[in-house]
């Protein structure tokens, strides 16, 4: 026997009916309840599985990335520290090299400066030696002129030919006897070279302006000395008359 018989007889009423349909009611919804959300959690959980996959992804590429570029920013970073230690080293080794050539050519320069400077002092002391040594040969060839009339003409002789001035011995000695009479110190206070403030003076009897005029380098400035006279008179007598032995009178 059945149950639905057991229920009144065998006969389901519209209650029972009504109760059995809301039971079966129940329990499709229940079945669909227990199967929907099942089904549902069970796609969240592969939504959720298969989406977790591609964030992991992306936030791991991000990682690494970042990672990458840091790596090979350290690397750049490392490698310009390298080549700033190769130029800094290199850099060092040539200016050691280059300070080493410089010691070099300057102790090649001063050795050479030392050479020059003893072949100098050589030199000039050879020159000091040699103008010594001529120093004596002219002493030695230099005549000593006596201190008279005779002695002072040869001397001038002896200047005049040196400065290219014409004149003889017995031109020059005859117009200083006839002068001064071989007074150095004889002069002439009453011609009008007296009356003009500008007497004549010494062997040859010149005036100041005349003197101060042909006196000869190397004689003494003065009038009243001996070759210092005869000389600038004999070479302002080869001026204006072409020699003193053409003098015969006042001029």
């Amino acid at each position: 026997m059945s149950a639905f018989r057991a229920l009144g007889h065998g006969r389901l009423n519209k209650n029972h009916k009504f109760s059995i349909a809301g039971v079966a009611t129940l329990g499709a919804a229940a079945l669909t309840f227990s199967l929907v959300p099942g089904n549902a959690s069970a796609e969240a959980d592969t939504q959720t599985v298969a989406a977790a996959p591609v964030a992991w992804s992306a936030a791991a590429g991000s990682a690494q990335a970042k990672t990458v570029h840091t790596s090979i920013t350290q690397q750049q970073v490392g490698a310009d520290r390298m080549a700033k230690a190769v130029a800094d080293a290199r850099a060092k080794a040539d200016a050691k090299v280059a300070a080493a050539a410089k010691a070099k050519a300057d102790a090649k320069a001063a050795a050479q400066a030392k050479v020059k400077a003893a072949a100098e002092a050589k030199a000039a002391a050879k020159k000091r030696a040699d103008e010594q040594a001529a120093a004596s040969r002219a002493a030695a060839r230099k005549p000593v002129y006596a201190n008279n009339l005779d002695g002072w003409i040869r001397e001038s002789l002896a200047i005049m030919k040196k400065h290219g001035i014409p004149g003889t011995y017995e031109g020059l000695h005859r117009n200083i006897i006839r002068e001064s009479s071989g007074d150095p110190r004889a002069i002439n206070n009453w011609d009008i070279n007296a009356q003009n403030g500008i007497p004549s003076k010494g062997l040859l009897q010149v005036i100041k302006p005349t003197f101060d005029a042909y006196h000869i380098p190397g004689t003494p400035h003065d009038q009243y000395h001996p070759v210092a006279n005869i000389t600038a008179a004999a070479n302002y007598a080869a001026d204006r008359y072409g020699s003193i032995d053409n003098v015969d009178s006042a001029y």
